[in-house]
């Protein structure tokens, strides 16, 4: 193994004339032509993947796993070079004396081998990602895949690189959030944030509060078509994950190097939480029901009492939320909490005053800083929108700027960690064309300004810039009732949002990975993914 990194690095000492480059996304740090650029590697079933030890092992599987599923070739995977033969090789290595950067890896592909390296198994998973790409975008049935003469060098611009799935407003079985978490991993990101709840339905089992599931998950009832709609489709409706599945998902998640971080709302967002539990909200005696409409902040009571009784009620759930979810994270929401509901309620007023709270805002902050600390005592840090900021930030919580990035910029310069996810940039439940042929939200976000946002705002200097994480795409699903939809608006959205998180700032270029993309699409095809093909007529 130890030829193989003196390679890579004699590779790359040269000057080699530009040439036609695989089409990759993201845009990797550095490509070039192989020094023999007429060479190609075949695979075919003879080919073997060779791995450095067994913890390379899971990448190799899902490389030989990816082959077979989309070009019915049989790879075997082997640690032992003297099975090998001769034949030609996929080399992929782990050694933590290769970089210092746990996230780089490099790529040479020569005549008899490809071989590949990282000084972790994060980094040798995104290796392997690239390679899926550098595989051709059909399968001709010949037996035999083709890859060009190619030397990458490759790390990621951000560590944190998210999407976000909302699972309230519409609910997607098991098998759904696994393809969903494959998108991401195919396209390097490493956080999915799972919306588990919210007003239209409670997604997960929470076995000291059964209620949450028996009442909590089901509306009795949509609207039709964009909000305010046109009528309510009066079908009972919903669905929740068990314990179990949540480990199934965390765990498939965990294999492809991504951490799923769970948001439970509060304290609005909580009308699904008041229909099993009204003892919980601001009026008593009021009986609450599971949202059946969209657009409902500040028009129906959908927040929580802040008392004692809440409090204890939110930690019996976030400790088994706690217990789950391995995530350093727990994404507890905090927006659009409509003050009128705690300014109504002579209980909110009484805790406001016997805490000596100035407002209704600081009402907020109080109700965010309880619960952090709880959070911070299983040894967990918040994530929370910027609505958090309202009346006082937490001391250690993660900023989610979406109204904007001012929230963003504000938590940056006082030294708080930031996610940026602007919605008139990020949000993929808008419109992607201004005349779209389906359903969605009622704003346009193209795919140039996709690609084209820059997460480090300008007003930051250096120093307050190094807070930013990085930044996320959300997927809302008032509008997205089934997988193909959400497909639909997911790509090639998710592809721009990729090169944004990963690839060097100089490196964009909005036309050229329009040229990329035709590549892209013939992978779609390949994968049987659903995306408008209004695109393939965008010209660069």
């Amino acid at each position: 193994m130890r030829n193989i990194f003196i390679l890579m690095f004699c590779l790359f000492s040269f000057t080699i004339s530009s040439a036609q480059l695989p089409n990759l996304i993201p845009q990797p740090v550095e490509m070039r032509q192989g020094l023999f650029p007429k060479d190609k590697f075949i695979i075919d079933k003879h080919t073997v993947i060779l791995i450095s030890d067994g913890s390379a092992m899971s990448s190799a599987q899902y490389l030989a796993d990816y082959i077979s599923k989309y070009y019915n070739l049989s790879l075997r995977v082997t640690s032992d070079p003297e099975q090998v033969n001769g034949t030609h090789t996929i080399n992929l290595v782990i050694n933590k004396k290769l970089y210092t950067n746990a996230d780089k890896y490099f790529i040479s592909v020569l005549l008899n081998k490809i071989n590949a390296g990282a000084a972790s198994k994060e980094g040798l998973f995104y290796a392997v990602q690239t390679i899926i790409q550098l595989l051709p975008v059909a399968n001709d049935q010949s037996g035999k895949l083709i890859i060009p003469s190619v030397d990458i060098i490759d790390y990621p611009r951000f560590a944190y690189r998210g999407m976000h799935l909302d699972v309230s407003r519409h609910f997607f079985d098991v098998n759904f959030v696994k393809k969903y978490i494959d998108y991401l991993a195919m396209h390097k990101l490493n956080f999915f944030h799972w919306h588990l709840t919210d007003d239209h339905g409670w997604r997960i089992a929470i076995r000291k509060h059964p209620k949450l599931t028996d009442i909590g998950a089901w509306r009795n009832g949509t609207i039709i078509g964009l909000y305010p709609g046109t009528g309510n489709d009066g079908l009972r409706y919903g669905g929740y994950y068990t314990q179990e599945e949540v480990k199934e998902v965390i765990k498939y998640a965990a294999e492809r190097y991504i951490t799923v971080i769970p948001e439970i709302e509060m304290p609005a967002h909580s009308m699904s939480v008041l229909a099993a539990y009204p003892e919980l909200g601001t009026e008593p005696n009021k009986k609450y029901e599971v949202a059946q409409t969209w657009g409902i902040f500040n028009k129906f009571n959908n927040v929580l009492q802040p008392t004692e009784e809440t409090f204890k009620f939110l930690e019996d759930v976030l400790t088994e939320v706690i217990d789950l979810f391995p995530s350093p994270y727990i994404h507890i929401g905090g927006d659009e909490a409509a003050k009128k509901w705690w300014m109504q309620s002579p209980l909110s007023q009484q805790i406001k005053v016997k805490n000596k709270l100035k407002d209704e805002s600081a009402l907020q902050s109080y109700f965010i800083h309880r619960i952090e600390k709880f959070v911070n005592s299983k040894g967990k840090t918040i994530i929370g929108w910027d609505e958090i900021l309202d009346g006082g930030l937490a001391p250690n919580a993660i900023v989610m700027s979406w109204r904007g990035e001012k929230g963003g910029i504000a938590a940056a310069k006082i030294r708080q960690k930031v996610i940026m996810t602007p919605e008139a940039k990020l949000y993929f439940n808008h419109a992607q064309f201004l005349k779209d042929d389906s359903l969605t939200a009622a704003n346009y976000l193209p795919l140039a300004t996709v690609y084209n946002y820059e997460p480090i705002p300008a007003e930051l200097r250096a120093e307050q810039a190094k807070y930013i994480l990085g930044a996320q795409g959300n997927l809302w699903s008032e509008y997205i009732a089934n997988p193909a939809k959400a497909e639909y608006m997911l790509f090639p959205r998710l592809d721009a949002l990729s090169e944004v998180l990963w690839s060097p700032k100089a490196k964009k270029n909005y036309p050229d990975f329009l040229n990329r993309m035709k590549t892209q699409f013939k992978r779609y095809d390949l994968m049987g993914i659903t995306y408008s093909k209004r695109y393939l007529t965008i010209k660069p």
